[in-house]
């Protein structure tokens, strides 16, 4: 992601991208552990956990890079994640039976004090703020 001069953003973007790094590693971790120690109880929530954790990684890494494919990578995985975090929010609340054991994204993050809900507004608010500068001249010359 281009910097535009600030440096306000730049450090909002470290705090973002250290959020994500630790809700990665969270996801991850947890799903592992889940899927590994009692798949059965809910097969469905646990490989919903771990691929919340494999979307976080994504965006983890996209956040990272620099350049216009990256750019786009970060926005796939963002507007996913807030996909399945407002999906499996909404199934989890009113069909509770279709998730016996929590996912991240269960009652949009609740486990995880809605962070995975609020993260991906943040996020793309701050891609739309840093988009590439190759874009933002098009955009201007338009």
């Amino acid at each position: 992601m281009a910097n535009n001069g600030s440096s306000r953003a730049v450090g909002v973007g470290r705090v973002l991208i250290a959020v994500y790094a630790i809700l990665a590693l969270a996801a991850t971790a947890r799903s592992v552990v889940q899927i590994i120690s009692r798949f059965e109880v809910a097969p469905v929530a646990y490989l919903l956990s771990a691929l919340a954790g494999v979307v976080y990684i994504g965006a983890t890494i996209a956040l990272l890079k620099r350049g216009d494919t990256w750019y786009r990578v970060a926005w796939i995985t963002i507007v996913f994640e807030f996909i399945g975090v407002l999906v499996v929010g909404a199934l989890s609340l009113f069909d509770p039976v279709l998730f016996p054991a929590d996912t991240v994204w269960s009652y949009f993050g609740r486990g995880y004090l809605f962070i995975p809900l609020v993260l991906p507004v943040l996020g793309m608010l701050w891609l739309r703020r840093m988009r590439p500068r190759v874009a933002v001249a098009q955009e201007a010359s338009n």
